[in-house]
């Protein structure tokens, strides 16, 4: 049994078949999905589908390429949302440069705002980081060292940069790009990782692993992730799932649902 630890659930190319995707989730021995949010609505969104599945937990939080929907009440609304009880974590938050983006100063202060509440609110918080590796272990450190302090999604850095990371008190993800023909990179630093500090994910709906590239992602194809990580670390997917779901369970504090 896997914990997909990443997904869009929400999102417009996946809502409208939602009872497949999730049957096929199920059906592929996936007991667990952390629906992200990536602004207000997506995680208004998220809440209500954890609040309607009982193996669906919620993140909230505005990804630093929708800064421009934030409205003066955004944050606030936001933490208030984040104090329902079938809400895991903060995210996905961080920066963003793929595009050049000029306003980098805004990033910035959106992602240490978003920090700080996070903090405030004692949840781990989920890191988006594409071509801004240095500013976003700049900004993680005057953070501060957190126990459970979150996850870095999809990670796309070097293994020095994930040690970094790691010291900080948060887990590495990998998800589909784990598995491309060309990502040698990826899994050399993949293998890098304690096990115990290792997420799965699938980004859904980006990003499907192989043999599925190119094609619309889904929370099953975590198994595909899965698979390629345990291979890395010589183990088979039945040996290697279990540690994968009980890092996801620890740093979500998921055991707590089953208490209740």
């Amino acid at each position: 049994m896997l914990i997909d630890s990443h997904a869009h659930l929400q999102d417009p190319d996946l809502l409208p078949d939602l009872e497949d995707v999730l049957r096929r989730a199920q059906d592929a021995g996936v007991e667990g999905i952390i629906c992200v949010g990536y602004d207000l609505s997506s995680s208004q969104l998220a809440v209500k589908l954890a609040e309607e599945y009982p193996f669906i937990w919620a993140a909230v939080g505005v990804h630093p390429e929708n800064l421009d929907s934030l409205a003066p009440d955004t944050y606030d609304r936001l933490a208030e949302l984040a104090k329902r009880p079938r809400v895991v974590a903060w995210g996905e938050v961080g920066l963003d440069y793929v595009h050049g983006d000029p306003d980098r100063a805004r990033q910035k202060e959106a992602f240490r705002r978003q920090l700080g509440i996070a903090q405030a609110l004692n949840l781990p918080v989920i890191i988006h980081n594409r071509e801004a590796h240095g500013d976003t272990l700049a900004i993680l450190e005057e953070a501060g060292p957190r126990q459970q302090a979150g996850v870095m999604h999809c990670f796309s850095g070097s293994a020095e940069f994930a040690r970094e990371c790691l010291a900080l008190g948060y887990y590495i993800s990998f998800a589909g790009p784990v598995t491309f023909k060309n990502a040698r990179r990826v899994r050399e630093v993949a293998a890098t990782i304690p096990a115990e500090r290792l997420l799965c994910e699938t980004d859904s709906p980006y990003l499907s692993p192989e043999p599925y590239r190119g094609q619309r992602n889904e929370p099953a194809r975590v198994v595909e992730v899965a698979t390629q990580l345990a291979s890395l670390f010589g183990e088979t997917l039945e040996t290697f799932a279990p540690r994968l779901t009980a890092n996801a369970r620890r740093l979500f504090d998921l055991d707590r649902f089953l208490q209740d």
